[in-house]
């Protein structure tokens, strides 16, 4: 618990001749004197409380942290930007600031277009604190001269300028990854090929720019990466290699002469530096194992679809072949058995034929064995071609059953007389009914 002070303040009197005391009116009075406890907080607690310890006045104080605060600066930017500078570089000539490397002079060679505003701030202020004249020549080397201080200020006046910074890294060749001189494979590929286009890809207007990926990228990925750098989207404009426009004195024809020739110069730039990142592309491509992976995966999918499409061509070439000996088989199979029917067929009426002959001579017959129906002695011709006709107009009458049927009853009557008679009345009688044979037709079987 910090121990209360009592602090006595009165207010001061008013100066004589005030300005404002003619207009001044008089529209209330102070209140009376309050005594309150103030007690420090937060860091005012902590700086009363250090100051309470140490036995320091205020001034005191302020004067200690501001000394540990530059000190504490200073150690914590050596441990972030430690480069130190070149010999040569200290004796750089400030006029010729253009072809000086500007973040060599502030210390962020390792650093370059990836160098954040911040950094750059802090790269600044330790350079300023190690080359500024005044320090110098307060350690005695007042005879030095002030133009390396005045590089580190154009440097970081450029680089602190985002349109200028830009300008100078479109042509910071230092930042530039040079490409692998012989073929590699395997994981060298990557390694050495990778860090060249994260390099240029600092040039793309598209973001983020595709990583190289590793063996193992799908095709995808791959197409995509040679893809976007065949179709590089560069905002490279090379200003800063520009030849200086004259000054005012100059006729206003020469600065469009220069202006003229600036641009000219810049457009053959562009069109170098696209050239040389597409021979730079044509080179990775060509070395890149992948691209042959997936060619021969390819070859292979299109050998395979080429083979079962020859497969499928080739079984329905069978199909149709096996179809058409199939149907060729069965036409043959099918003409043998019609000739087999009609063998058949043919043999079926030569035997219907020979069994209705054989029917015939049965039927006419039978009348023969009974002597034609005589009733003694030898018939007459009158008897025998009546009996005969009524025999033949039966038989025109009935079809190969019937006949067949009435052979069968003749047969059974053998050389009875009566009942070979009553078998062919029988007949005659059944055509009658039939509607086939008119009543009294027969006249020997009616």
């Amino acid at each position: 618990m910090a121990s209360t002070q009592v602090v006595n303040i009165s207010l001061p009197a008013l100066p004589q001749g005030w300005a404002g005391e003619k207009d001044f009116k008089i529209v209330g009075a102070l209140s009376g004197a309050t005594k309150r406890n103030v007690e420090p907080v937060g860091p005012h607690f902590l700086a009363h409380a250090r100051r309470s310890r140490h036995n320091r006045t205020f001034s005191e104080d302020e004067r200690l942290q501001a000394q540990n605060s530059v000190k504490k600066t200073e150690v914590e930017e050596d441990d972030d930007i430690s480069e130190d500078e070149d010999p040569m570089m200290l004796n750089r000539e400030p006029k010729d600031w253009k072809g000086q490397d500007h973040y060599a002079v502030l210390g962020l060679k390792k650093f370059r277009w990836l160098a954040t505003p911040e950094q750059i701030k802090r790269a600044h202020r330790k350079k300023v604190l190690r080359h500024h004249p005044d320090k110098k020549a307060a350690q005695g080397k007042g005879d030095e001269s002030d133009g390396f201080f005045k590089c580190i200020q154009k440097a970081t006046d450029l680089l602190l300028d985002p349109v200028r910074r830009r300008q100078f890294d479109s042509v910071d060749e230092n930042a530039d990854v040079d490409a692998p001189s012989k073929k590699l494979t395997g994981s060298k590929f990557y390694k050495a090929w990778g860090p060249v286009f994260v390099a240029e890809g600092r040039f793309s207007n598209k973001q983020p720019v595709p990583t190289l990926g590793d063996a193992d990228s799908t095709q995808e990925h791959v197409e995509t990466f040679y893809n976007f750098w065949y179709n590089f989207d560069s905002w490279r404009t090379f200003e800063y290699l520009d030849e200086d426009v004259p000054d005012d004195d100059v006729s206003r024809d020469q600065k469009r002469h220069v202006e003229k020739k600036n641009t000219n110069a810049r457009k053959k730039r562009k069109a170098e530096d696209n050239t040389r990142l597409r021979e730079l592309v044509d080179e990775c491509l060509a070395c890149d194992e992948r691209i042959k992976k997936f060619r021969q995966q390819a070859r292979a999918g299109k050998d395979a679809k080429r083979l079962a499409k020859e497969e499928e061509i080739r079984r329905a070439k069978e199909e149709k072949e096996k179809a058409k000996a199939d149907a060729e088989k069965a036409k043959l199979d099918a003409e043998e058995a019609a000739k087999a029917d009609r063998e058949k067929n043919k043999k079926a009426k030569e035997a219907a034929k020979q069994a209705s002959k054989k029917n015939k001579r049965i039927l006419k017959g039978s009348v023969k064995e009974v002597n034609y129906f005589a009733a003694a002695g030898e018939p007459s011709a009158a008897e025998i071609d009546g009996v005969l006709s009524d025999v033949d107009l039966i038989m025109a009458k009935i079809d190969v059953d019937e006949l067949a049927a009435l052979a069968e009853k003749l047969t059974l009557a053998g050389k009875d007389g009566a009942a070979v008679k009553t078998a062919w009345t029988g007949e005659a009688q059944r055509l009658v009914e039939a509607g086939k044979l008119k009543a009294g037709e027969a006249k020997v079987f009616a």
